[in-house]
């Protein structure tokens, strides 16, 4: 195994959204990406599925050598965080919650702030918790959206279509009057759609994702447990998908780039 190899997983193609800025952040990592598109949407799952879910991301990949965890889901990070870490107890650990809630509550200048996710993640209020434990004063306004998740699966042409806005605009409704500042895009499916989504919700409102900030404390992580690669070459790279791999890699390579070398298909869920 080799040291400070980086597990990713998401429900699908969002995570990869973040794994673009890992690979900038730690070029020299040795990396492998899980994504469950054959299982994807989680948000509209059970606590219960999500948490069944995330354990098999998690056994499948430290049974391939990883030995730290970006859990890149937002469903995830606020339905089976505490599961996870019961049954890897001293595993390193990066969820997106914690990190994009600081990056928002930095971003705001009027406390009101909009995030946006899938139901689950919207029900289980983690990004309201996460956000008031920085800043009491800070105002939470949420909106479940679960249509975004299917758009951006569905591929490339639908990233910033008519219909993309459409539908943000029918779910920003419930903004209007707020006069919120920030906006949280809280899933990682959601920065996909993210010119759809600044155009709707209006330029005055900063849009908060998770990805680079992600990164960044990712490799500040591995930095304070002495996990960081010494090697001058490019990390190994590994991406697995629970779907298709022709469906999978048109997404992959609007994203990542050429992706045909690294793509293989994983067997969970089958």
């Amino acid at each position: 195994m080799h040291k400070g190899k980086i597990g990713v997983f998401d429900s699908g193609i969002g995570g990869l959204t973040v794994l673009k800025e890992i690979i900038k952040e730690l070029p020299h990592q040795d990396i492998i990406y899980f994504g469950d598109g054959k299982r994807a949407p989680y948000g509209t799952k059970s606590k219960e599925t999500i948490e069944m879910f995330a354990l098999q991301s998690m056994k499948f990949l430290t049974e391939k050598g990883a030995d730290t965890i970006v859990i890149a889901c937002n469903t995830v990070s606020s339905n089976a965080i505490d599961i996870v870490k019961k049954n890897y107890p001293h595993m390193p650990i990066v969820e997106v919650i914690s990190t994009t809630a600081n990056l928002a509550s930095k971003k705001t200048m009027n406390k009101k702030i909009g995030v946006i996710g899938t139901v689950a993640t919207v029900d289980s209020l983690t990004y309201e918790k996460a956000l008031m434990s920085i800043d009491s004063e800070i105002q939470v306004f949420q909106k479940a959206c679960p249509l975004f998740v299917p758009l951006a699966e569905e591929g490339l042409e639908w990233w910033n279509d008519d219909i993309t806005r459409m539908v943000a605009a029918r779910y920003f409704k419930a903004f209007e009057g707020i006069d919120i500042d920030t906006l949280v895009l809280g899933c990682t499916h959601y920065p996909l759609l993210k010119k759809a989504i600044g155009e709707t919700i209006g330029e005055h409102v900063v849009l908060v994702d998770s990805a680079s900030v992600t990164a960044k404390d990712t490799k500040a992580l591995l930095k304070s447990l002495g996990k960081l690669s010494s090697s001058k070459e490019e990390g190994k790279l590994e991406i697995y998908t629970s779907d298709s791999i022709g469906k999978f890699m048109n997404h992959c390579e609007a994203i990542l780039g050429d992706c045909k070398n690294f793509v293989k298909k994983s067997d969970i869920g089958e």
